[in-house]
This record gives structure tokens, sequence and C-alpha cells, in this order.
């Protein structure tokens, strides 16, 4: 379908220079399908997929038939989620900027009543609002839909996968059945809207815009068949390769979410979480973080794969794949926006190629299938950004001359290529005195701090361990020995394998908790021998306590106990509430930790 300028599309000067200050010149084929139609007084049924902007193909037409000097609901939105709902009154918002007297309010659960009831007595004439929150006003009496000109649907079909339907019926049954537009948004058509649509709306006309036409020469969409255990260093190998700061990454569960979430950070990467059992207000801190590139991923279910308004993302992962081809085109519907480039990579495992390959050919989605880059050329992508950015130095001159230092190194003899060479190998973290073995290849740092992580399943970085000292030759053996104390010949073969054996060289774990201000650090008798989980003590310590998720804070499983650190305002409470519950089948004997703690062995 064509586009056209929103000049062409009969909008009033005050609504064009508020889309000329968003910073958009031509209208999508959706708004230009859609804003005509919806002007000329029409109901309206349209199929378009995430991030086509149908926001502003219904929210032009109704800023526009807002009447200023009434001050009365005249428009009702009605959005799945309260994400979508905040969403659409901010675009609400930005559209109704220069035309003076136009009030929008979101009404949704989690939010204080007496903040949506001030606003709805201050006479706002948009509401948009969650089914649920939306009834309770109108069976309250605070909001009365007597003086509505339009109601809007936005992704009806959501709505009715989250049981909303009665709810729906019932608020349009309440709206003025003459002198009403109806505008219904819906990915897909199934029977039940098919029937509201018959029912509620006249003569509609239907606008239909393939996902395909829109979405696919904007993200380039890549799937890799990997074994479940290995998703996480494929994640990261993608990551790293990409040199990727910003992006989304949407996994099945809630469970799932916190523990890959406490994976990447404790492998050092910028991440927080959002699912379901996260608080509103919590949710609301999150979404203003990531907006604001506080941090670099978001790890969420698909309760975030609607309504959120974030631009410029760079890429969407897949780590689980989601239930159909609607909620993908979702997921990926967050990049590549606005005529803007993406990317979307999906990780399948085992089975589930067979439901991608469905996926595929019933939406016709442009995946193609490649292999997870290996070490060799993570290792490269990252000598290429490194050597990028010392020849972008040089080219800039962006440094100080160090001629007298140089000058002293090449007087006493150094060649300077081996003077460049040790600082780069200074710069790759090495120390003085320790230099690499002939042959071997050396690696730059890697863009992101790789720490030790408990999960075992994940692949740890190789460090090399030093030849074993050389090994004296046994004594020749004597017959005596045999009728030696036991605990002499336990002593003989323990010397024995020390000398023989070479030490097993283990990881410095770096303690993650104790370096927060206002969190305390708690002692629980259960550790990986337990084969619990970070997602196992978050989700315990948030269902017993009704306390939310972010009390939890840093953690170090360690093999026959556990250090994580909670908010210290709750840490007696915690305590207390957690006492004799059982995780995985052991009974908590919870404690604030000690030295004594600490000093235990981690293995």
């Amino acid at each position: 379908m064509e586009k056209r300028p929103f000049a062409e599309l009969g909008i009033s000067p005050e609504l064009l220079k508020a889309v000329n200050k968003m910073g958009f010149e031509e209208a999508s084929p959706i708004q230009t399908a859609v804003i005509p139609l919806l002007l000329e007084g029409r109901d309206v049924v349209g199929q378009s997929a995430t991030g086509s902007g149908k926001t502003a193909a219904f929210g032009i037409p109704i800023v526009e038939c807002i009447d200023t000097a009434v001050r009365k609901v005249q428009a009702l939105i009605l959005c799945p989620t309260r994400e979508l709902a905040v969403q659409v009154a901010e675009e609400i918002a930005k559209l109704a900027f220069f035309k003076k007297g136009v009030r929008e309010v979101p009404i949704y659960g989690g939010q204080s009543y007496e903040r949506q009831f001030r606003a709805l007595e201050g006479g706002a004439q948009i509401v948009i609002g969650t089914p649920g929150r939306v009834m309770d006003h109108m069976e309250r009496g605070t909001l009365k839909l007597d003086s509505l000109k339009l109601v809007a649907l936005d992704e009806a079909d959501r709505m009715l996968d989250m049981g909303f339907r009665d709810d729906i019926e019932r608020i349009l049954s309440a709206t003025p059945a003459e002198g009403r537009q109806s505008l219904f948004f819906s990915a897909t058509m199934p029977p039940p809207i098919k029937q509201m649509i018959q029912r509620y709306t006249k003569d509609p006309a239907w606008v239909k815009i393939e996902a395909l036409a829109q979405n696919a020469p904007k993200v380039d969409q890549v799937y890799f068949e990997v074994d479940r255990r290995s998703k996480v260093e494929a994640l990261t190998r993608l990551i790293d390769i990409n040199d990727f700061r910003y992006g989304i990454i949407f996994c099945a569960t809630k469970i799932m979410v916190d523990e890959l979430a406490e994976i990447l950070s404790s492998r050092g990467y910028a991440v927080d979480r959002l699912h379901g059992d996260i608080t509103q207000g919590q949710r609301n801190k999150v979404m203003e973080k990531f907006k604001r590139r506080g941090f670099e991923f978001l790890v969420a279910t698909d309760v975030a794969a609607r309504g959120l308004d974030v631009d410029d993302l760079e890429v969407v992962f897949n780590y689980d794949l989601p239930n159909d081809a609607e909620d993908y085109t979702h997921r990926v519907g967050r990049t590549g926006r606005a005529g803007r480039t993406g990317k979307a990579f999906t990780f399948v495992s085992g089975r589930e190629i067979y439901g991608l390959q469905n996926m595929i050919r019933y939406a016709r989605l442009p995946l193609r299938r490649e292999r997870v880059p290996s070490l060799d050329q993570v290792e490269e992508a990252r000598e290429s950004v490194f050597f990028e950015k010392l020849r972008a130095t040089l080219d800039g001159k962006q440094f100080r001359p160090q001629d007298r230092i140089i000058d002293r190194l090449l007087e006493q003899g150094y060649a300077s290529a081996d003077i460049a060479s040790a600082l780069i190998h200074l710069l790759q973290g090495g120390q003085p005195g320790t230099p690499v073995a002939d042959g071997a290849e050396t690696s730059l740092p890697a863009p992101k701090v790789s720490r030790p992580y408990d999960d075992e399943t994940i692949p740890p970085r190789v460090v090399p361990v030093p030849a074993p000292a050389p090994v004296a030759k046994p004594a020749a053996h004597k017959p005596a020995a045999k009728f030696a104390a036991p605990a002499a010949k336990a002593e003989s073969a323990s010397a024995a394998s020390e000398t023989t054996r070479p030490i097993k060289q283990k990881y410095d774990r770096v303690s993650r908790t104790g370096r927060e201000p206002g969190y305390t650090t708690l002692y629980l008798n259960i550790g990986r021998k337990h084969l619990v989980t970070p997602a196992d003590i978050v989700g315990k310590v948030a269902g017993v306590t009704r306390l939310p998720a972010a009390v939890v804070g840093a953690m170090d499983i360690h093999q026959r106990h556990t250090l994580v650190d909670v908010a210290s305002d709750q840490a007696d409470l915690i305590v207390k509430k957690m006492e004799g519950i059982r995780v995985k089948n052991v009974a908590l004997s919870p404690a604030l930790a000690t030295d004594a703690h600490r000093a235990e062995p981690q293995d």
C-alpha cells in the first residue's frame, strides 16, 4: 500500500505541526489508509502488526474530533496491558501538544485511584485504559460515557486472549449507539472478534496491511539451532561479535527471566528484568532506566512484548521460541521501527525446529539459518574492534605524545615494534615478566568483564595451567611396606598422589555480595550440591514474604551454602519468614552472614 505525506491526509495545522515536531514526514501504510476514513466518520477495522504506526493512525483522528469546550469523556481507547496504555497516552499527549485544551488520562490497575479520580473530575476528554480498570470506574460512577464520540480497541485479539471479552462487551454496550465511531485493531481476526465487529460497528471499512511487507526489509531475522544447555554461550558470543549495546532478550517463563538475568549479570553484562511478578512501580522504574540506556539488555517475558515505547533497539533475542507467529511478530516488532534497521536472533532446540518451520510457512517469515560464531570468530571480532579504535586514535591524534618515554626506550636498544607489542600486552591485562609462550595466540580483552558463574553448564573461559614440576623417580618398592599402619599408608598414598598428579587449578571466585550499600548479606544452608538456582531463591523469598523480587540483590552460590544480599530494612523479616521453609527438599536455617560464614569453603 502506498505512503503519503501527512499534509495530504486532511489533518489540521495543529496536528500537522505536532507530527512534524515528532520527526515524521511521511505516513506509514496503515496511517495513510485509516486516518482519512476516520476523519470521514466511518467505522474501521484494521489488521496491522506491532511497530507499524497504528497508534498515530487512530490517535490523530481522535485528537481532531475532540471539542475542547466540552469537559467530558469523548474518546475511549481500550488496551490489553498497562504498558501499552501508558505508551498510547504518551503518544496522544504529543499529538495534542499544539491543540490547547485537550486532556488525556491513562487508567490502569496498579496506579492510585485518587490520581485517576482527579483527572476524570478535571475534565479529561480522552481516556486510555485497560478493560478491568475501565469497568471499575464505570461501576463507581466516575467514568461516564454518554458524550462518547469514538471508541477504539487496540490489539483486540490480545485482550480476548487475556479473558477480557465479557468486560469489553459490557463497556461497548454502555456506549451511545448513535453518533459513535468504532475502531478495531487486531493482528488476527478470530471468530469472537468478527462477532463483536458485526455487533458493534456499522458498515466498517476493512484495512489490512501485510506484516511481511512492513517488517521484513527492516529487520534482519536469523535463527540458530543450539543445544538448550549452550544457549547462554551462543547468546554471549552473538552479543560480543556484533558489539551490541542495546536490546531485549525474550524468555518464555518468569523463572527463566530471573535465571538468565542473573547469569548475564554475573558475566559482566548490564541487564535488568521485566515480568508479571514485578510490581507496577518497579516496572516503571525499570522502563524509565531502559529508555535512558541505564543498562544494556532487558530480559523479559511476553508481557513486555506489547506496548514497549523504546526506540533505537539494536537487537531482539528470542532466547525461547514464542508460542506462535503473532507473538514472534510482536517481539521482533520492537526493533527496526519507523524506518530504522534492526536484527532479530532466535534460538531453537531439539523439536522446536518443527514449530519454527510451521511459523515460517504460515506467516511467511523471512528467517534464515546460520551457525553460532566460533570462539576464533569472536576473538577476531574483538581484535578488529581494538584495531579500529587504535587506528581512529592515531588518525585523530587523540592522544598525548609520550616522546620522552619512547626515546628513553629506543636509546636502550629496544625496537619500536617490541615497544608497541609490550604496550598492547599490558593493555590486555598482562603482567610484566609473564611473556606469552612462542606460538600461543594472544587474545584482546573482551568488551564485557567475564566473571565465573556457579552454573556448571556454562563453559568457563580457559585458564592456562602451568606445567607441573618434574617429579622425582619414586623409591624402589619394599615388601615391608604392605605391613605399614593404615594411617601411614594413607599419608604415603596422599603424598604420592600429590607428587604424581598436577594440582587442578580453580577459579578465584570474586564475591559479589556485601558490596552494595543498603543491602545486608544473609547465609542460607543450601548450595550447588542441592541444584539450587538464583531463580529458586528469588522466587521463594518473594513468594513466602510477599515482598517484591527487587529486595533480593547479588548472590554467591557455593557448593554447600549460599550468600545472598537483601534490602537491609527487610533482612530481619526475611530471616524470620524463611526459617524452616523447604527449598529443594532442604529446610532453610537463614541467618545474618558472619565472618565465619564467609570463611566457609566455596567448593
